[in-house]
């Protein structure tokens, strides 16, 4: 089985495969990519990958020559970590990154996800049957144009399908050489425990951030005490915590964000006074918003890795800056955003019902 798509990290450059990508180092305002382990099995990516669920248009219209030209420019900058789904664009989204890594295959990392559902236009399906999973992930492989998928994770847990049943389908892809590591997305612990037991999981991937922190009161501890991964989606609160977004008017009109009831109302207007130490922290190290809420979450563990998304190259340069931040200024921003702390639900209620299981 090949292994060419892990990086390796030597000295001040990031050797991938035969490619070499330079960056500057022992400099706050700098890029500094750096690795990190998900898991136990050998799986290694860039600090910071690149969430793809935006080139999908789900926070308003995406250009797709400018979503390639991002992905060329992430892997310029020595993020090797690609996140998509099947249901993100209903494929589509798969098959943009399949034309953006032509010829870039040893570089990236690739992690996509099955069993999230849509029929109709209602969300929250889910399909973790065993006979489902082979035929998911031979779709994804065509689409994405690869014969190996680097990180294969169950987006939704299906409550009518015992999770060792999904499982075991899954480990079996990986006898197979289809997929080289196994994840579980916003699953909850007994769940995860069980899975683990049927095939070592690599990485969970769940939201967390500044003002989603729910998970570390037992989850995160429980990753640790099995060794799995922690791949964090949302990471600046779904460009909240960038500040960029402080009324309704600040997203497109076809903005998922406008079901989100952290974004609405009076929720909206009191989470947004949370944001004051973000900004002076900020402004203290002429740096970003976006990067004071990266370097908290980075700051969390070297087993946690962020996604951050975004649609054009403009932000990619923030995203993996790495803002050194003190012990003091860490501790203020833990102290504001506790995790009760942010007003609303993070996802519709419908939704919520279907994670954590």
């Amino acid at each position: 089985m090949q292994t060419n798509t892990v990086l390796h990290f030597q000295g001040g450059t990031i050797v991938c495969g035969s490619h070499r990508v330079r960056h500057a180092r022992n400099c706050p305002s700098e890029v500094r990519m750096e690795p990190r382990r998900l898991g136990r099995q050998g799986l290694q990516v860039s600090s910071v990958g690149l969430g793809c669920a935006g080139f999908a248009g789900n926070y308003g219209a995406a250009d797709e020559d400018e979503c390639i030209r991002t992905i060329h420019a992430a892997i310029d900058l020595g993020i090797n970590f690609f996140d998509t789904s099947d249901i993100y664009g209903n494929g589509r989204n798969e098959e943009l990154i399949a034309t953006a890594i032509h010829g870039h295959r040893d570089r990236v990392v690739i992690a996509t996800k099955f069993g999230n559902m849509r029929s109709g236009g209602q969300r929250g399906l889910t399909n973790g049957r065993p006979d489902y999973v082979p035929v998911a992930c031979d779709a994804s492989l065509k689409r994405l144009g690869i014969d190996v998928i680097d990180l294969y994770y169950e987006h939704r847990i299906d409550p009518t399908v015992p999770i060792e049943d999904t499982v075991g389908a899954m480990a079996r892809l990986v006898e197979q050489g289809k997929v080289r590591y196994l994840g579980l997305c916003e699953a909850g612990p007994e769940t995860i425990r069980r899975a683990h037991r049927v095939h070592p999981l690599s990485a969970l991937q769940t939201e967390y951030s500044l003002w989603s922190r729910d998970l570390e009161a037992t989850i995160i501890p429980l990753l640790r005490e099995l060794g799995i991964g922690l791949v964090a989606y949302c990471p600046l609160g779904r460009g909240f915590l960038t500040g960029r977004i402080r009324k309704a008017d600040d997203m497109g009109p076809k903005d998922r964000r406008h079901e989100h009831p952290r974004f609405q109302g009076e929720n909206l207007e009191r989470n947004v006074d949370l944001l004051a130490p973000i900004q002076q922290i900020a402004d203290a190290h002429g740096a970003s918003m976006a990067q004071v809420a990266l370097a908290w979450l980075l700051a969390q563990g070297d087993d946690i890795v962020p996604i951050p998304g975004t649609k054009t190259p403009r932000y990619l340069k923030e995203n993996t800056t790495r803002l050194p931040l003190s012990e003091v200024e860490l501790r203020r921003l833990s102290e504001t955003f506790v995790p009760d702390a942010a007003a609303g639900l993070r996802y519709p209620e419908f939704q919520l019902k279907g994670m954590g299981i």
